[in-house]
């Protein structure tokens, strides 16, 4: 397996195997050259590598290629990486203890300062997979020290990319504390690639629900120019257009390196926006440059949310910056506790006899903390008062925060990590012969371990921390994610207290959720609230939300319902249509029952309505009374008093009929009041038609040779022809109701806030006949009495039946028209008064001045002054 390494990686890296310096019978090989890392190592029979963030910057020498190029150098010691590291060698240390897991087999380990920079990392993470011996024999057994079985790092998601995509060839195991980037969760490109941390993906999850949270939709997004920053960018933009619940005011990359000019651009876009939030997915370097150009521009007032890279900084905790990001709300990873580690970093001790003591990190660490150097020192260090390094100084009298274990958040990674490796190599070495994953039911043993059959139980590893932590790996190789909220306090006393106000995680149950205590949080405004950030307000109910042309989806117009709509939810996308019955009201937040309308008896026109009826069947009672109790008089028998009775009566139920017309329509009603109208008034235009036929066959019997046309009038006569022509209308009606009856209707159309009941005719054709029918016998009627009006008597009832007919006719002419323009209760208001008026004019024309004479001039109710004898004028 070791030779499989060596020779695979070494023709990739490069690193030739060559006998130019050796004769060509030795079969042994060197490598072409040897990289002088700063480095920590223990032996075992099995090393696990490590690659972690010792120093912060890198210095590259010329490379003229006039000499032999000399190798990087590191500089400004990074104190928190340094404990990353050496948290990894507590966690081997601990394991190396536990006699329950691996026991029998020591865990080493080789780390590595990656200096962060990608060609530094790339070069020790090759040379953990390759071996640093600089010549190897190549007889039956490969010599030299193991390559790791597996890598803990890198904590640069750029480095992690490259590293993963050529140890992934090889399906070298490596578990990443604090890579992040989503696109490390592609198994295609990294099959091999493993994380403690979440991704990006569930980061970016996290900060959308904290924008759901708190309700702010317009927000400003800041990346770094790298795969951690850029990546997060895309996810944040589909995410966020996915979930529907905000948008982006802007999109900025932050450059490497103080360019002026571009942060003065970033910074002007961010005092010119409207958004109050600002996300930043990057690291502090990004963070304290833009910062510096936010305290130049004084831009105030910002609500910042941080990413996981920059949640902790504590160099951006000052009293310089704090007031401009004080509240700030940031992801952080997941606090853990590790028991024993105190005790384990104050036992560390210098290296002062191994031949790469320059390169040692326990080494530089020394130096950095107690202000020392080790012999030989610097040329000028002790000229200069510098001290020299004994190895015997007491790190418990130094205050660094190396020793603070309050706050373990990316060295609980790292922790988690390196178990995740020792158990996946424990249940390895737990298998049983003969009932193996591996081909034949075959297990591997350290002898001959391939990587990936490392890769095959680090896979399905499943262990709980102490801390209660649960750790696993998906199908992706990402853990169960789990975040903290944090929150920059800015104390009275100008002090600054992160404190954990929250947190998001992800379980199986109630998948994705976010728990946060508001009362914890500390706002940096003077209301002490969260603020609000939104390119438009919130639409209230009534109104829908209208996006504002060429602008992002967040920026709206609120645009209240129409008539008939509504809403009732804040930023409504549209408009819903009330039910049938149901019109919105006049703030258009709900639907209220339309109003009804009809021809009521409780409204002013129902009631004058109602009141004239009443009052026609009132005088027409009398009337009736009055002929009745003067029947014997001469008028009353003049003028055919049989005929006046039904006359009298047919009238009554003329008036009446009117009554069907005011109240809500009813199938009943509606059937009723047309069949009523119409024999009401075909009987009463009937008896008038008939009256008119008596007169004239009189005024035929006045001329000579005419007395005979008397005898085809006599009472059984007029009783039958008013009979026939009242049951003509009857069938009328009859037939009409049954081929296509008038029914109750609810009616719309009108008026789109109100339901109107009203009487649909059923049969256009059948309402015609019904009116062209009373019209006939109205017009014979007239024509007859016109025909008539000339009768030498005194009192012509011809000249009264012409004026009835021609009232009666004016007015069932105009109401043809009226009817038809009219709407709803309005032609039902036209119907009536057209019965009312008719009727009264009936009533007045033909009773009127027979009434005059019977009541105040009793001396002319004589057969002589009906005959015109006898009168004085």
């Amino acid at each position: 397996m070791r030779s499989f390494i060596h020779i695979s990686l070494l023709l990739l890296l490069r690193s030739l195997c060559s006998s130019a310096r050796s004769p060509p019978s030795l079969s042994s090989c060197r490598l072409q050259s040897q990289f002088h890392l700063n480095r920590m190592h223990k032996a075992g029979d099995v090393v696990l590598g490590g690659l972690f963030q010792i120093h912060f910057f890198s210095v590259f020498p010329d490379l003229s290629f006039t000499s032999e190029p000399q190798q990087p150098t590191c500089n400004g010691f990074d104190i928190l990486g340094f404990r990353q590291a050496q948290t990894m060698a507590f966690a081997i240390d601990e394991i190396n203890r536990d006699s329950n897991l691996l026991s029998n087999v020591t865990l080493g380990y080789s780390l590595f300062d990656n200096c962060l920079n990608l060609a530094i990392g790339f070069r020790a993470a090759l040379s953990l997979a390759s071996g640093q011996e600089k010549q190897i024999v190549l007889d039956d057994v490969c010599d030299g020290s193991p390559p790791v079985l597996g890598i803990v790092g890198d904590s640069s998601s750029t480095s992690s990319i490259a590293i993963s995509a050529v140890l992934g060839l090889y399906r070298v195991p490596m578990v990443s504390y604090f890579a992040t980037c989503s696109c490390l969760s592609d198994r295609q490109k990294y099959p091999s690639f493993f994380r403690t941390i979440p991704s990006d993906a569930f980061q970016v999850r996290a900060m959308i629900q904290i924008l759901r949270h708190f309700s702010w939709t317009w927000a400003g997004l800041l990346v770094s120019d790298d795969d951690y920053g850029l990546h997060a960018a895309q996810s944040f933009q589909s995410d966020l257009s996915l979930s529907g619940e905000g948008c982006l005011a802007y999109l900025e990359v932050l450059p490497w390196g103080n360019d002026e000019a571009e942060l003065r651009r970033i910074v002007d876009v961010m005092k010119k926006s409207t958004a109050r939030v600002v996300i930043v997915f990057a690291h502090q370097n990004h963070m304290i440059n833009l910062m510096e150009e936010v305290v130049r521009q004084n831009v105030t007032g910002l609500q910042w949310l941080a990413s996981e890279a920059w949640t902790a900084a504590a160099v951006l905790q000052t009293p310089h910056l704090m007031p401009y990001l004080g509240g700030t709300l940031g992801i952080a990873i997941r606090r853990g506790e590790i028991a024993g580690l105190r005790e384990f970093l104050l036992k560390i001790r210098p290296e002062l006899h191994h031949s790469y003591y320059g390169n040692s990190m326990v080494n530089q660490f020394w130096e950095f903390a107690f202000l020392c150097r080790f012999a030989p020192p610097s040329a000028g260090w002790v000229e200069a008062g510098g001290a020299l390094c004994t190895g015997q100084e007491n790190l418990a009298d130094v205050e660094t925060e190396f020793l603070d274990i309050s706050n373990l958040r990316p060295e609980y990674n790292v922790y988690k990590a390196v178990y995740a490796l020792a158990y996946a190599l424990d249940n390895m070495l737990q298998c049983e012969p003969g009932r193996g994953p591996f081909r034949e039911n075959s297990c591997a043993t350290l002898e001959t371990l391939e990587p990936w059959q490392l890769l095959y139980y680090l896979e399905k590893v499943n262990f709980t921390t102490p801390f209660g932590d649960q750790v696993s790996f998906d199908e992706n190789g990402d853990a169960l994610p789990i975040y903290d909220v944090m929150n920059w306090s800015w104390l009275p006393d100008g002090s600054t207290m992160v404190q954990t106000v929250g947190e998001v995680k992800r379980s199986a149950h109630k998948g994705e959720e976010l728990t946060l205590n508001e009362d914890k949080i500390f706002w940096n405004f003077e209301n002490q609230k969260p603020p609000r950030s939104a390119c438009s307000d919130s639409c209230p109910p009534g109104t829908h939300m209208v996006r504002k042309k060429g602008k992002p989806v967040c920026c709206f117009d609120c645009i209240p319902c129409s008539a008939g709509k509504f809403s009732n939810t804040i930023n409504s996308l549209e408009c819903t249509n009330c039910p049938e019955d149901f019109w919105s009201s006049p703030q258009r937040d709900h639907c209220v029952s339309k109003k009804i309308e009809f021809l009521s008896y409780h409204e002013p026109l129902g009631i004058c309505l109602t009141a004239a009826s009443l009052l026609g069947t009132f005088c027409s009672a009398v009337v009736l009374v009055i002929f009745i109790y003067h029947r014997k008089t001469p008028l009353v028998r003049a003028n055919n008093s049989e005929l006046s009775f039904q006359l009298l009566v047919s009238l009554k139920l003329c008036f009446l009929c009117s009554l069907l017309f005011i109240g809500r329509p009813r199938l009943w009603t509606c059937q009723l009041r047309h069949a009523v109208f119409g024999i009401s008034f075909v009987l009463c235009v009937s008896c008038i038609l008939v009256k008119t036929m008596v007169v004239f066959a009189v005024f035929k019997a006045s001329k000579p040779g005419g007395g005979a046309s008397l005898k085809w009038f006599g009472v059984v006569q007029q009783r039958g022809t008013v009979l026939i022509l009242t049951s003509v209308q009857a069938a009328i009606c009859t037939a009409w109701l049954v081929s296509s009856s008038p029914a109750s209707h609810k009616n719309t159309q009108y008026h789109n806030d109100k339901i109107v009941y009203e009487c649909v005719i059923g049969s256009t054709a059948g309402f015609a006949v019904l009116l062209g029918y009373i019209g006939l016998l109205a017009i014979l009627s007239f024509l007859i009495a016109f025909l008539v009006r000339n009768l030498p008597d005194n009192f012509n009832e011809a000249k009264l039946i012409t004026f009835s007919m021609l009232i009666f006719c004016a007015v069932w002419v105009a109401f043809v028209p009226a009817y038809i323009s009219s709407p709803g209760k309005y032609a039902d208001a036209v119907e009536v008064f057209a019965i009312l008026a008719s009727s009264f004019g009936l009533l007045v024309a033909l009773f009127g001045p027979k009434c005059y004479i019977i009541l105040m001039r009793p001396e002319i109710n004589t057969k002589k002054a009906i005959m015109g004898r006898g009168i004085e004028s």
